[in-house]
């Protein structure tokens, strides 16, 4: 069961840190006035994102250890560097392959 709950969390970890890059809407939800969703509200979004991920991994920390273990800021870097390195996909998507498939069609 925990395995599985891992596995899981870091694909819905993977897909988050994508999101703000593939979709041109607010959490892929809330639709920009403009075509183009702004590069700042895509960094914006994508952190709001990790911190996101991060409550939902603390909830399952939770409920399997029924405790929150303290952690140094050591742990929080690298986690956060993990995220940027889940959302590199999205990013190279957005900044480079769409615009080589669009010049394509």
């Amino acid at each position: 069961m925990l395995g599985t709950t891992i596995i899981v969390f870091i694909i819905i970890a993977f897909i988050a840190a994508n999101l703000p890059w593939i979709s041109e809407r607010l959490f892929g939800l809330i639709p920009v006035k403009s075509n183009k969703k702004a590069v700042w509200m895509s960094l914006l979004e994508w952190f709001v994102l990790y911190i996101l991920i991060g409550l939902v991994a603390l909830g399952i920390e939770k409920k399997f250890t029924s405790d929150i273990y303290s952690q140094d800021w050591e742990f929080y870097a690298s986690t956060f560097c993990l995220f940027i390195v889940f959302a590199l996909p999205g990013f190279i998507y957005r900044f480079d392959l769409k615009h080589l498939l669009e010049r394509q069609k």
